[in-house]
């Protein structure tokens, strides 16, 4: 079955026949997380890189934040038997597609962010298609653990 992840939700699952899909990659970061021995992932897609700017959403919604959000795809994907040392960490994102002249640099932060939470975790990023100015849209096989990423009309595994 497909589900559709959209802004500042989350999706695990360890059935082989789902497929997680999230859209419109932009300057959110998608972060994928799978087990390869458990068959077990997720997909998060989070909008903004740190929960200070508004505990109470963040409270309410921790998946929107970076910083609350990768940790609890974390925490989710190992509750269904997901090892931290076996989890390939793939990545999508990040770009400034509104932001060209750099202002905000909501997209490089998202990135900087989520990869200082994988680190603290000893989580390796495997692949990334970060940065730019595309859209991209990322979906995780749970049969293969195989993402994917689609851009410009272009499809590539995220290998």
């Amino acid at each position: 079955m497909n589900y559709t992840i959209g802004i500042s939700e989350i999706q695990i699952s360890n059935r082989p026949e789902d497929v997680l899909i999230t859209y419109s990659l932009g300057s959110c970061v998608g972060l994928t997380l799978y087990d390869p021995v458990a068959r077990a992932g997720g997909m998060i897609h989070c909008m903004l890189p740190l929960s200070k700017i508004d505990p109470d959403k963040a409270k309410a919604n921790p998946f929107m934040f970076t910083d609350t959000g990768v940790p609890a795809l974390i925490q989710e994907v190992l509750s269904m038997g997901g090892l931290m040392k076996r989890l390939v960490a793939k990545v999508a994102g990040g770009a400034s597609l509104l932001d060209q002249q750099g202002t905000f640099k909501i997209g490089e932060r998202n990135y900087i962010v989520l990869r200082k939470v994988l680190w603290k975790n000893n989580i390796l990023i495997a692949a990334e298609d970060t940065g730019g100015t595309k859209a991209r849209t990322m979906s995780l096989y749970m049969d293969t653990g195989k993402t994917y990423i689609k851009s410009l009309g272009q499809l590539t595994e995220l290998a």
